[in-house]
């Protein structure tokens, strides 16, 4: 990713810009209970340059139903094979929370939040997954911006198609393979810098 020019972007709220987009379980025809995560990336956007500085992604191995459709690996390119002897959901967060220690997001001068495509992620999936194993969660995924409603109010457009149609009104090349999650972040960071590019102050838009 490039960084963006300084000349165009304004001071930031955050120092830090965590994208994040999960992959889940998934069938077609039939609804599964419960929902698990099974791809769980962010990259680490610097506010000032919107270059990405550091990456977490593992996959997940899912408990509860642990063999993937072929409904979910054709949409989200995940293979059976691929989150075989992966961490389990428990370990994915005490493995992130440590990322975020060694990265020093959690110093208390660091000020970042997260990006999503929409409120899924950190709204309905992550609290669902929590509850049901009776995992505590982080107060820091209570708070974080839905780059559909920043995209809403910095061009007065509706993000109509989702990702992949705010990447078409700001002209950017889709890259990668849409609904994987590494992927995925890839391309909202780059909808986040266009944004910034032109002129856009992000603030928080969505809690807990």
């Amino acid at each position: 990713m490039a960084s963006a020019s300084n000349n165009s972007v304004k001071q930031q709220n955050y120092d830090y810009f965590l994208v994040l987009d999960f992959e889940a379980t998934c069938d077609e025809d039939k609804k599964i209970n419960p929902i698990e995560i099974i791809e769980f990336p962010v990259l680490k956007i610097n506010a000032r340059t919107f270059e990405c500085e550091s990456i977490f992604h593992t996959y997940v191995t899912p408990t509860v139903n642990p063999q993937l459709t072929k409904f979910c690996t054709n949409l989200t390119g995940i293979t059976q094979d691929m989150i075989t002897n992966q961490p389990k959901f428990d370990d994915v967060l005490k493995n992130f929370h440590l990322w975020l220690t060694n990265e020093k997001l959690l110093e208390p001068n660091v000020k970042f939040i997260f990006v999503t495509c929409g409120d899924w992620d950190l709204y309905t999936m992550l609290p669902s997954q929590c509850n049901y194993f009776r995992l505590p969660r982080a107060e820091y995924f209570n708070e974080w911006i839905n780059i559909k409603k920043s995209f809403q109010k910095a061009t007065s457009k509706f993000a109509r198609g989702g990702m992949m149609g705010m990447l078409k009104d700001l002209n950017i090349q889709h890259t990668g393979r849409h609904h994987s999650g590494i992927d995925d972040c890839k391309n909202i960071a780059e909808i986040l810098k266009q944004l910034a590019e032109r002129g856009y102050i992000f603030e928080k838009n969505r809690k807990h």
